[in-house]
C-alpha cells in the first residue's frame, strides 16, 4: 500500500542479495547527469576486474609475509628440539655407562662433563642450557608462552586492523615488532628470559596472519577470495620449507637461527611492503571514500580499464536503515554473530591443535626431524593447490570436515609403526600415513581462515579472524606439552590428535555454508539480507533488493 501511494515503481527481477545499486539522475540547466552509487563489491566485478594482474601482484606482495609467520611460529622444531646424538669424551668409558655415544635422553645418569652432544651444546635450547631428564617438562614452556602471546596479540592486532591503523599499517607494525622481538631472543641468557621473550614473539607477530589474509583478498571479486586466500598460504608453505635449510646451516647455534630470521623480515618491511595498496572496503567503512576510490581508480588503471568519472562509493549499510547509530555494532552486541564466532571458534581449537601437533610431533616419529620437516613443508604445497581446488567447487563445510576426518584417521593408522614397529618398511609407512594426515590437517588449517573471511562483515572481518587465530593458536599453545608426553608414549600423542581432529569435523556442520555468499559491510547488513536469503528460501521465491531511480 505505501508502495501505491510512494509512486516509486519496483522493478521485479532477480539480483544477488549484496548488490544494492542506486542511480540518482540530476538535471540542471546546462546538462543531465547521471551519478551511479555502487558498492565496493560492484565496482571491482564490473569496472576494476574480480582478479586482473595489480590484485594478483597485491596477493603476492602481501602474501609474502606469510613466509615469517610459518618461520617464527615453526622455529621452535629446530631451536628447542632434542639434541639427537651424544658422544662420550671421557678417557675412562666407565663414566659414559659403557657406552661410547647413545642418544637424546640417555644422559641421564651420566657424570656431568664425560659426554658431549654431537651437534654442539648451543645446537638448542635444551643441549645449551641442560633441559633433560628432571627439566624436560620446561623445555615445553618457551613454546607455550609463544602461543599465549599469540591469542593476546591476535586481539590486540584485530582492533587496530579494523578501526584505527587499518590493514597495511597494522602489518608494517607487526612485522617491525617481530624483528625487534627475533633479535632480543637471539640473546637469551636463560630459559626463564627465553620464555618471556617467546610470549612477546608470539605478541608481536600475530598480526602478521591477519593483515595478510583480509588484505590480499579485500580486493578480489568474491569468486575469487577462496583461491587467493587459499593461494596466500603457499607462502606460508615457503617459510617452512626455509626452516630446515636455515636451521641446518645455523645447527651449531640457535642463536644464529634467530637472528637470521630477524634481518629477513626486516627487509620484507622496508623493500616490499611500502608498494601495497590499502583495502578500499576498510576505507569506506571509516568514511573515507575519496581515497577509497582512488585505490579502485589505480586497481583498474593497473588492469587496463578504467572507472567512468560518475562513479560514487556508497556502504550498502546506509541504504537499509536511516538509524546509523547500530554501525558501529560491536560483534559482541549481535547475538547471531557471537554464536557463530563461538562455534567457529571451538572448532578452529581443534584444527590448530592438530595442525601445529602433526608439526611439533616429527621428533616423536621413526624418522629424522629433518627429512619429516622437509617432507611435511613439500606436502603443504599440493595441500594447497589441493584445497584451492576443490573450493572451487565444493561446499566449505564438507570440505572442511572431510579434511578433519581424514587428519584424525591417519593419526590413528600412525599408531601401528610407532617405536620402529615394522623395521626400516615401517618407517616410511608411517612417515606416508603422517603425510597424509598433514596434508589434510594443513587444508583444514587454511579453510578455517578463508570460512572466517567469509562468514562475518567488513567492519568486523579482521577482529573476527584474529579471534580465529586466536583459536587456532590456543590449540597450538597445548601442543608442546603433548610433545614431551610423546616422547615417551608416541601412541598417546596420535590417539589425542586423532581424537582431536575428528572432533572438530563434527563441529563444523553447526557452521553456515559461504560458498558464492556476497561479502556484507556491517553486522547489521548482513543479518537483514540473511534474514531475507532464508525467507526466499522458505517461500521458494528469490527476494530482490529495491534499484530506485530518483530524479531531483
Amino acid at each position: 500500500m505505501e508502495e501505491e501511494n510512494s509512486g516509486i515503481e519496483i522493478p521485479k527481477f532477480t539480483k544477488q542479495p549484496s548488490t544494492i545499486t542506486t542511480i540518482i539522475t540530476t538535471e540542471t540547466e546546462d546538462d543531465n547527469r547521471r551519478v551511479e552509487e555502487l558498492t565496493v563489491d560492484e565496482v571491482i566485478e564490473k569496472y576494476v576486474g574480480s582478479f586482473g594482474r595489480f590484485q594478483i601482484m597485491q596477493a603476492i606482495l602481501v602474501s609474502m609475509a606469510w613466509i615469517f609467520d610459518a618461520q617464527s611460529t615453526l622455529v621452535t622444531i629446530f631451536s628447542d628440539a632434542k639434541p639427537d646424538k651424544w658422544r662420550c669424551i671421557a678417557n675412562d668409558i666407565g663414566l659414559c655407562g659403557g657406552k661410547m655415544s647413545g642418544e637424546g635422553s640417555s644422559v641421564c645418569g651420566l657424570e656431568r662433563g664425560s659426554w658431549e652432544w654431537v651437534d654442539g651444546h648451543k645446537s638448542s635450547i635444551i643441549a645449551d642450557w641442560g633441559l633433560l631428564c628432571h627439566h624436560k617438562f620446561v623445555a615445553a614452556l618457551p613454546a607455550s608462552c609463544f602461543f599465549l602471546g599469540s591469542i593476546i596479540g591476535a586481539a590486540i592486532y584485530g582492533r587496530l586492523a579494523d578501526s584505527l591503523l587499518g590493514r597495511k599499517k597494522t602489518l608494517i607494525l607487526a612485522c617491525l615488532l617481530t624483528t625487534i622481538t627475533s633479535l632480543l631472543t637471539s640473546f637469551s641468557p636463560n630459559i626463564w628470559t627465553y620464555a618471556v621473550l617467546r610470549f612477546f614473539y608470539g605478541l608481536t607477530r600475530s598480526g602478521i596472519g591477519i593483515c595478510c589474509l583480509v588484505l590480499a583478498t579485500e580486493v578480489v571479486g568474491r569468486k575469487r577470495r577462496g583461491q587467493v586466500g587459499q593461494y596466500g598460504f603457499f607462502f606460508f608453505t615457503l617459510g617452512f620449507l626455509s626452516l630446515p635449510l636455515i636451521s641446518f646451516c645455523t645447527k651449531s647455534s640457535w642463536r644464529f637461527l634467530y637472528r637470521i630470521l630477524s634481518i629477513l623480515v626486516f627487509l620484507y618491511s622496508i623493500i616490499v611492503l611500502p608498494f601495497v595498496k590499502e583495502s578500499p572496503r576498510w576505507l569506506l567503512i571509516q568514511g573515507r571514500k575519496t581515497e577509497a576510490l582512488e585505490i579502485l581508480t589505480n586497481l583498474a588503471s593497473r588492469n587496463g580499464k578504467k572507472l567512468p568519472e560518475n562513479i560514487q562509493l556508497i556502504d550498502p549499510s546506509l541504504l537499509m536503515n536511516d538509524n546509523h547509530q547500530n554501525k558501529g555494532m560491536s560483534l559482541w552486541q549481535c547475538k547471531w554473530a557471537r554464536m557463530r564466532m563461538a562455534k567457529a571458534m571451538i572448532a578452529g581449537f581443534g584444527v590448530g591443535f592438530v595442525y601445529y601437533a602433526v608439526n611439533l610431533n616429527v621428533e616423536n616419529l621413526s624418522f629424522s626431524k629433518y627429512v619429516s620437516v622437509v617432507i611435511n613443508a613439500l606436502l603443504e604445497i599440493p595441500a594447497v593447490f589441493v584445497g584451492s581446488f576443490l573450493l572451487g567447487f565444493m561446499k566449505r563445510r564438507l570440505l572442511l570436515s572431510l579434511s578433519c576426518f581424514l587428519a584424525g584417521s591417519s593419526c590413528f593408522l600412525c599408531i601401528i609403526f610407532t617405536k620402529g614397529r615394522g623395521g626400516s618398511a615401517g618407517g616410511w609407512i608411517q612417515l606416508g600415513i603422517e603425510g597424509v594426515g598433514f596434508m589434510a590437517a594443513s587444508m583444514a588449517f587454511d579453510l578455517m581462515f578463508i570460512y572466517c573471511v567469509e562468514l562475518f562483515p567488513t567492519n568486523v572481518r579482521n577482529f573476527a579472524v584474529s579471534l580465529m587465530s586466536q583459536a587456532l593458536v590456543l590449540g597450538g599453545a597445548v601442543t608442546p606439552l603433548l610433545v614431551v608426553v610423546g616422547r615417551f608414549s608416541p601412541s598417546i600423542s596420535f590417539i589425542v590428535i586423532g581424537v582431536a581432529s575428528i572432533l572438530s569435523g563434527l563441529m563444523s556442520y553447526w557452521l553456515p555454508e559461504t560458498k558464492n555468499v556476497p561479502v556484507f559491510q556491517t553486522l547489521e547488513q548482513q543479518e537483514k539480507e540473511e534474514k531475507l536469503c532464508q525467507l526466499g528460501r522458505s517461500s521458494d521465491q528469490r527476494i530482490p533488493l529495491q534499484v530506485v531511480e530518483t530524479n531531483i
